[in-house]
């Protein structure tokens, strides 16, 4: 392959239109997550994905599970929990069969704002996704997106 092969341009061209529609989706969520919640686009993710911990065996995720489901660095991640944490959105303790291990649940203040949440993300979302479907280079990809299916 060549810097011009045109399988190589199209490959490239194809992760522009999808990094484009990305990155349009996230600046609408953000702005509609901030305007109604206080809340960051990653800091509403975490607290999805934190509220859907259960007591069953492997329901607890640790720090670099929660990473990788939000899409940072565990270190970006822990200041992202902090700072949930202090507004007492949420708290961390002990894992107790091993005391080196943390664990991070969401309190009942949190479930209150990601339920209040929940419904404004997915409104913006839909809304994202609707204009981005007349953009005939995005469009493809929406239909991509509106087919796929939650893992089971």
């Amino acid at each position: 392959m060549t810097a011009t092969d045109p399988a190589l341009t199209a490959l490239a061209q194809g992760w522009c239109a999808l990094s484009l529609l990305h990155g349009r989706i996230e600046t609408h969520i953000e702005r509609a997550l901030q305007a109604g919640h206080d809340l960051s686009v990653r800091e509403y993710s975490l607290l999805d994905v934190l509220s859907r911990q259960h007591d069953g065996d492997g329901g607890h995720l640790q720090m670099k599970q929660v990473a990788d489901a939000v899409v940072l660095s565990q270190s970006a991640t822990t200041r992202l929990v902090t700072r949930l944490e202090d507004r007492g959105l949420l708290e961390r303790y002990l894992c107790p069969t091993d005391r080196r291990g943390i664990y991070t649940d969401v309190t009942g203040a949190g479930l209150k704002l990601l339920a209040e949440a929940r419904p404004t993300n997915d409104t913006a979302l839909r809304e994202a996704l609707d204009q981005a479907a007349l953009n005939p280079e995005l469009a493809p990809l929406v239909r991509v997106v509106e087919s796929l299916k939650a893992p089971a």
